[in-house]
């Protein structure tokens, strides 16, 4: 899978940490997900969603491995 956070966030203006206290995470959490070490949970996406004003495909894309 792959992800745009970082992108979405710079678009905010957000730090990770900023982005983390939105969603109720930590800031780990936030770098593995932009890291693709981590897959959220399917309430996290919407909580990403949320904040990012966007459906979530437009931030998480499937690829060929998955």
């Amino acid at each position: 899978m792959e992800n745009r956070i970082k992108i979405e966030r710079a678009i905010l203006d957000i730090t990770q940490d900023e982005l983390a206290q939105k969603i109720g995470v930590s800031r780990q959490t936030i770098n593995s997900i932009e890291a693709n070490r981590y897959v959220p949970s399917t309430v996290l996406a919407l909580k990403l969603s949320a904040v990012f004003d966007k459906p979530v495909n437009d931030f998480f894309k499937l690829t060929a491995d998955d």
